[in-house]
C-alpha cells in the first residue's frame, strides 16, 4: 500500500531505520534488507491519536506501567502512539504531564492529550464529575507548560466559559483543540471552529445527537473541511449507518480511527480503573460500575483496520488512510511516519489475505517478526 494505491508484488528495501529506495534486481544494496511480502498485505503502522492504555496498564500510571501500555498496541500494529490522560486533579495531570513528556522526548510516544477536566458534566461520559471544570485558558496553559512542548491535543467543551479563548491559547501554540464531551449547539460548535477547533473527538460519542431542527455538534464537525473527525469503529461504540454517514460526508481524508483504549485492551474481561473510576469489562465492551457509561473501549487497531474492510466493507486505501496517512498529518508528523515511502521511518505492518495481523515493524525493527522466507 503506497500513497498512489495498491501495488500488487512491490517490493520495500529497509536500510537501518528507514525505508530506502527500491534497487534495481541485482544492484548492491549493501547494509539494506529487501522485504518480501508476498501473499501479505504491507501497510504502514497504525498511528493512534487517542489513547488511555491497554495490557493492564494506564497511561495515568507509572513510567513502567505506561510502556506496558505502549508496548501492548505495538504488538497490535500501533508504531505511532499518542497517550491521553483522564480528568483527574490539576497537579496529578501536571505531574503527569512531565513523566508522558519525557517518554515522548524519547520517542516512546508521539505527544500527549489531554481529555478532561474541560469537558461538560451533561457528556461526562466515563469522566469523574467532581473533577471536571471549565477551560480557563490559565489552566489550559498550566498544561501546556507542564508538557513541555509535547502537549498534542486537548479535548475541551468549547461552550463552556473561557472554552472559545482556550481554542485560540491552543492554536497559538500550535496544540489541537479538539471538540468533544460536549452540549454546544450547531451555532456554537460553529464558533470553535471558527476559533480554531480542527478535531471531532470520538464523533458521535458524548455529544448531543443528529436532529432534524437542532443539529448540534456532529453537523457542525462533519461540514467542515478543516476538521478530522475521530471514530471509534469496534462495533460497540458506532452504528454501521454512523460510521458510513461520517465517512460519505467527510470523506477519507478526513477521518482517523482511534482505538479510545483503555487498561483492558489486549486482555479480556475483568475490573479495572479509568482514572478513580472503576469499570467492568464484559465480552469486551467496558462500562463504568456505577452508571454503565461506556468507559473507552478494548479496541486495538488491527481489529478496528479488520472490521473496517471485511464488515464495514470499506475500500482498503480509505482504511490506511484513517489508520495512518491522516493522523501522521494531523500531528505535523508525516514527513516521517504514515505512509510507505523513502526516507520515512520503517513503520510497517504485515496482515494475511484476511487481514490478520502477522507482522509489526517499528523503525527497522521487528516488534513481531513474521519469518518470512
Amino acid at each position: 500500500m503506497l500513497p498512489t494505491g495498491t501495488v500488487p508484488d512491490g517490493r520495500v528495501t529497509i536500510d537501518g531505520t528507514r525505508i530506502a529506495p527500491n534497487a534495481p534486481h541485482g544492484t548492491p544494496r549493501g547494509a539494506a534488507t529487501e522485504l518480501d511480502a508476498t501473499g501479505h498485505w504491507l501497510v504502514p503502522g497504525f498511528v493512534d491519536l487517542h489513547n488511555h492504555g491497554g495490557g493492564g496498564a494506564s497511561f495515568s500510571g507509572t513510567a513502567e506501567e505506561v510502556r506496558k501500555a505502549i508496548h501492548t498496541h505495538r504488538l497490535h500494529g500501533t508504531t505511532t502512539l499518542v497517550a491521553s490522560t483522564v480528568t483527574d486533579e490539576m497537579d496529578v495531570l501536571v505531574r503527569q504531564a512531565g513523566l508522558l513528556s519525557e517518554l515522548a522526548e524519547q520517542g516512546d510516544l508521539a505527544g500527549i492529550h489531554f481529555e478532561g477536566p474541560f469537558i461538560s458534566p451533561c457528556r461526562k461520559g466515563a469522566h469523574s464529575e467532581g473533577l471536571l471544570r471549565h477551560p480557563d485558558p490559565a489552566d489550559v496553559r498550566k498544561l501546556i507548560d507542564a508538557a513541555r512542548g509535547q502537549a498534542r491535543m486537548v479535548t475541551l467543551a468549547t461552550e463552556l466559559p473561557g472554552g472559545l479563548d482556550s481554542v485560540r491559547l491552543l492554536a497559538e501554540h500550535g496544540v489541537i483543540a479538539a471538540v468533544g464531551h460536549t452540549d454546544a449547539t450547531y451555532e456554537q460548535t460553529v464558533q470553535a471552529i471558527e476559533a480554531g477547533a480542527t478535531v471531532a473527538t470520538h464523533l458521535f460519542n458524548a455529544m448531543p445527537p443528529l436532529g432534524h431542527r437542532a443539529p448540534g455538534p456532529i453537523a457542525a464537525l462533519l461540514e467542515d473541511e478543516r476538521v478530522t473527525v475521530e471514530l471509534i469503529n469496534d462495533g460497540t461504540h458506532l452504528h454501521p449507518a454512523a460510521l458510513e454517514l461520517a465517512f460519505r460526508h467527510a470523506g477519507p481524508g478526513r477521518v482517523a480511527f482511534i482505538t479510545d483504549a483503555m487498561d483492558a485492551a489486549g486482555i479480556g474481561d475483568g475490573r479495572y480503573l479509568l482514572g478513580p473510576l472503576e469499570v467492568e469489562v464484559s465480552e469486551g465492551v467496558a462500562r463504568l460500575v456505577e452508571g454503565g457509561s461506556i468507559a473507552g473501549s478494548t479496541l486495538t487497531q488491527d481489529r478496528a483496520f479488520q472490521r473496517a474492510v471485511t464488515i464495514d466493507r470499506l475500500a482498503v486505501e480509505d482504511v490506511v488512510a484513517a489508520l495512518s496517512a491522516n493522523p501522521a498529518r494531523l500531528l505535523g508528523i508525516d514527513d516521517r511516519v504514515g505512509s510507505l515511502e523513502p526516507g520515512k521511518d520503517a513503520d510497517l505492518v504485515l496482515l494475511d489475505e484476511n487481514f490478520e495481523l502477522k507482522g509489526v515493524m517499528r523503525k527497522g525493527d521487528w516488534v513481531i517478526d513474521p519469518q518470512l522466507a
